[in-house]
């Protein structure tokens, strides 16, 4: 009980700062909610302060360690609920449906638009990163102790997808399995269905009182973005200074433009053109799950807030979102696996003086797009799917260590548009199917839909 008090006691003594300003902003973006200001203006005003505090700290030399436990602790909450949201949703959304056909149909439609997208994406870092040349004129030692990432071989892909133990792999965090597991549970209660509805009806009704229980306590978590949001933010803001993106700042602008070109362009085009939905509209309903993968930095734990924005704010249907969102945040990975690799290949090839051929182009696109398959379910997808690009092009891996300084900010970006990317295949699956209410969004107020209540 001495060591706990003593614990504490220092903690409060070396982080009071910390704390204090924890509390101020906390109180602040509390009686914003009281007045009722709208959740996405409360998520912006907590990254803005995040940022504030950021650099304050910084500047003074403070530890940001009391900010950063609030972050954690939102971060947590989050993941807490990502396996069992991936089970229940995924089962309820495919049970639902009436045919194994419509599963097969949209299934095809929602791979092909995360694999197109992917392979777009990695041209586009491709080509961004030979106008910016971010490697030319470095000169850098790799880092002491670097040691590459081992690549999976196909078979340990392959095993480590398949559910070997559904409970055993829910509880070490792997979502595919379970994703894989609760597609199995779903099919069969389709197939049984078909012959005898009634054999399956209870489990039909557990399993959508689940949903609806599930779908509170997301709420219930969600309420804390706006500050989770600045925790997050602010130490890493805290964490980096200019010594750092001086250092490897035309890799941070030449990975930026390319993810700036691929949002706008890319899935502002596909908006419009392909769904016929107005692009401002679009990403401005959007803006929670923009800012919650910015600053979390992981696709899982964006999953729930994600799921809320495509249905509440998008208007897409449930049983949609429910199937695409899930593997989205397993499969989709635009920035990790499309942009990344691509500027990272450019970079390596650069640094070490090795030329590169138009078929070490194309063969970077495909493999790209491969590895964004096979890295699903592992952990570092990023640092996995650059790894298999540089070997495929015989690049040394020693690149990955250098610009492992500026990568944590890179990633922020990346998380972003890998997000961003299953809300805008959620909307293009549903148009094509019947399955977006165009009137909702069009005439929707944005934070009433999300009817988020103070905290």
């Amino acid at each position: 009980m001495d060591d706990v008090q003593n614990n504490l006691l220092a903690a409060v003594q070396t982080n009071w700062y910390s704390f204090v300003t924890s509390i101020f902003v906390f109180f602040i973006l509390y009686v914003l909610a009281r007045k009722r200001v709208g959740f996405g203006t409360r998520v912006m005003i907590g990254l803005g302060l995040g940022l504030l505090a950021g650099i304050l700290f910084q500047n003074l030399d403070y530890d940001t360690k009391g900010i950063t436990t609030f972050g954690s602790i939102y971060v947590s909450l989050i993941k807490m609920l990502v396996i069992p949201l991936v089970f229940v949703l995924v089962l309820n959304s495919i049970s639902s449906l009436t045919s194994l056909e419509y599963l097969r149909k949209i299934g095809f439609k929602t791979f092909a638009w995360f694999l197109g997208t992917t392979g777009i994406a990695s041209i586009i870092g491709l080509l961004v990163a030979l106008a910016f040349n971010p490697g030319s004129g470095i000169q850098q030692a790799v880092p002491e102790g670097f040691e590459a990432r081992e690549i999976p071989t196909f078979s340990q892909v392959i095993l480590d997808l398949v559910p070997a133990n559904p409970i055993n792999e829910a509880a070490n965090g792997k979502v595919v399995p379970v994703l894989i597991f609760a597609i199995f549970l779903a099919v069969a209660i389709i197939k049984i269905g078909s012959k005898n509805a009634e054999a399956v009806k209870p489990v039909r009704d557990l399993i959508q009182s689940l949903t609806q229980v599930l779908h509170q306590v997301v709420k219930f978590v969600i309420r804390l973005t706006p500050y989770g949001v600045f925790a997050l933010i602010a130490g890493i803001t805290a964490r980096y200074g200019w010594e750092t993106l001086q250092e490897l700042g035309s890799v941070i602008l030449a990975s930026y433009t390319a993810l700036i070109i691929h949002f706008v362009l890319v899935f502002g085009g596909l908006v419009l053109l392909v769904a016929k939905v107005n692009p401002l509209r679009f990403f401005r309903k959007i803006y929670p799950t923009i800012a919650v993968a910015f600053t979390t930095r992981s696709s899982y734990a964006t999953l729930p807030v994600n799921l809320e924005v495509i249905t509440k704010r998008l208007h897409v249907s449930p049983r949609i979102a429910s199937f695409v969102a899930p593997l989205g945040a397993s499969v989709n990975f635009n920035g990790c696996g499309g942009v990344w690799p691509a500027i990272v290949a450019v970079f390596t090839a650069q640094v070490f003086g090795i030329d590169l051929t138009a078929t070490d182009y194309i063969v970077l696109v495909l493999v790209s797009i491969i590895s964004s398959i096979g890295v699903a379910g592992v952990p570092g997808p990023a640092v996995i799917s650059t790894t298999v690009v540089l070997t495929a092009l015989g690049l040394p891996l020693e690149g990955i260590a250098i610009v492992a300084g500026v990568e944590a900010l890179i990633d922020m970006g990346r998380t972003a548009v890998n997000a961003t990317g299953t809300t805008v295949t959620s909307l293009l699956v549903a148009s094509s199917e019947g399955e977006f209410d165009r009137e909702a969004f069009n005439n929707g107020d944005d934070d009433e839909e999300i009817a988020l209540s103070a905290v």
